[in-house]
């Protein structure tokens, strides 16, 4: 049902963009399921507070009959703030818009909303995108979307309703992320790798931290495994920052939506220059950084403190990433990165000697190979990081993994794992760790895991590729079965090869009759 929902309203608000570029038009339409989750908050709690203020056996209970009083009172924003409620005021409120969604001045007035409730709420300064006077929408398209959003949450209250606008704007994001391509990797990792890392990390309870966080998908799917293992949201501290305005704001709105406490810094920012939380120890790490990015140095980053197995190249962030995640652990955190393959055997410009100096100091515990076509905006095939502070267990060994064959094609070009994919790797990974997750014992797997010694990853070069451990699948070796298949196949072969000589045996009979000759 919700599935027909998500489908139905992603094929309406497509049609009303016409010709305008998926790229800006997001910002559009996400915008206004923001400003429709937070209307529709307010609206949830007052009609609560409506009740309760009216209720004589309720501690709210206000002893006069006069509406106006109460009317005065359901005005007091401390009621509001107390409950974690952004403050609505009359003009900017959902109703009110719909009412003016056929006003050919519609965008002044959704920009002038967002104003005042960035006015009253100051958690959302710089956060509400106001380009909607400015659209460049054909007439009418614009209240149409208004009146299209409308529709989200009808009919629902309180937590469903806040659920089904956050897998709405979820569900959006993915599908903006699929239009726009290449452009839409920078700022959506696809759900299911996103699952992979979060179902191997395992985020119950602490600090978990994305230092290049797009949208905000990692935190989302971690506040869904803490309550798929009967957690709750407040159980984990969020901490993210990005680089791009933009995607900064989608990422702030994806987060609020679901009622998730966030600090995303003070700004957008880049990681390396002006990281945000310096001081911060996460007890998660959780990232999918862009891929050998190239002009990332600053001179102001020689001699940083992150770099304590080497300063990376000033060609390719790639070490810089994976030293970064290492230095925000606390001494017992994990880090879970997605990077391009490259990474794994690369030795250019002293990445190999990086890479030496983590693995000798036993910092990597699990390499995931993954398939080509995960992502939209690149058929480079990645890998996942895996990184510790210290390791409780298997000391000097790193788990490989090669999930290279999983994955289902969803689409003409793109690859998704399923979820018995994502539980078999996590599950690999759980049973190695004997951490209590695991409902099997640990076994090497031919062809798909193995627990690798140091001294082993030091014969190859501290290479970490996978497929270079894992060795290749066990194949059938039972010589009376081989035999048995083999005697099949050759009686098949003799059958089919005398019923080709007769007939063609009857067909030069047939021409011959018609006076062909052979």
């Amino acid at each position: 049902m919700i599935d027909d929902i998500k489908k139905t309203l992603w094929a309406t608000a497509d049609k009303l963009r016409a010709n305008m570029d998926a790229a800006e038009y997001k910002h559009i339409v996400l915008g206004l399921i923001f400003v429709k989750y937070i209307s529709d908050s307010f609206q949830t709690h007052r009609t609560e507070l409506t009740r309760r203020l009216s209720d004589a056996g309720d501690d709210y209970f206000l002893d006069n009959s006069d509406a106006n009083i109460l009317q005065e009172e359901l005005e007091d924003r401390d009621y509001y703030k107390e409950a974690n409620v952004f403050w609505v005021p009359e003009p900017a409120r959902w109703e009110t818009l719909r009412a003016q969604a056929k006003q050919p001045d519609i965008g002044k007035r959704i920009d002038d909303a967002l104003t005042l409730i960035e006015a009253e709420n100051p958690k959302l300064k710089g956060i509400l995108d106001k380009r909607y006077a400015r659209v460049q929408l054909p007439d009418g398209k614009l209240g149409e979307l208004v009146d299209m959003v409308s529709t989200i949450g009808f009919g629902t209250t309180g937590q469903s309703a806040r659920d089904l606008l956050g897998q709405v704007y979820e569900y959006f994001l993915g599908q903006f992320a699929s239009a726009e391509g290449k452009r839409g990797g920078q700022f959506y990792t696809p759900a299911s790798i996103v699952k992979t890392l979060v179902a191997v990390l395992a985020p119950h309870q602490g600090q978990v931290y994305d230092p290049c966080c797009g949208s905000g998908g990692m935190f989302v799917q971690s506040e869904k495994f803490i309550e798929a293992h009967g957690g709750t949201i407040g159980d984990v501290s969020i901490y993210g920052q990005e680089s791009n305005p933009t995607t900064w704001r989608l990422a702030a709105m994806n987060l609020a939506i679901r009622g998730i406490d966030f600090n995303l810094g003070k700004e957008p920012a880049d990681t390396f220059v002006r990281d945000q939380h310096p001081d911060m120890r996460a007890d998660f790490v959780l990232a999918n950084p862009p891929f050998n990015i190239s002009d990332w140095w600053h001179g102001s980053l020689e001699g940083d403190p992150r770099w304590v197995y080497g300063t990376p190249p000033q060609g390719n962030a790639n070490y810089a990433w994976l030293q970064h995640m290492l230095y925000h652990l606390k001494p017992n955190g994990r880090a879970g990165i997605v990077l391009a393959n490259g990474s794994m055997s690369s030795s250019q410009n002293s990445e190999g000697d990086i890479r030496r100096a983590m693995v000798e100091a036993d910092k990597v515990e699990i390499m995931v190979a993954m398939p080509g076509q995960l992502f939209f905006n690149t058929q480079i095939p990645a890998c996942l990081w895996f990184l510790v502070k210290q390791k409780s267990k298997h000391k000097g060994e790193v788990l490989f993994i090669d999930a290279r064959k999983l994955g289902t094609m969803i689409s003409r070009v793109q690859i998704e794992f399923t979820d018995a994919d994502i539980q078999r790797i996590a599950d690999t990974v759980h049973a190695w760790r004997e951490d209590g997750e695991a409902s099997v014992d640990y076994a090497d797997v031919a062809g798909f895991c193995r627990s690798v010694t140091l001294a082993e990853i030091a014969e190859h070069g501290h290479v970490l590729t996978p497929g270079r451990y894992v060795g290749a699948e066990a194949v059938e070796d039972d010589d009376e079965a081989f035999g048995d298949k083999m005697l099949k196949l050759t009686e098949t072969l003799g059958e089919q090869m005398a019923k080709g000589i007769e007939l063609d045996a009857l067909i030069r009979q047939k021409l011959g009759g018609l006076g062909y000759e052979f």
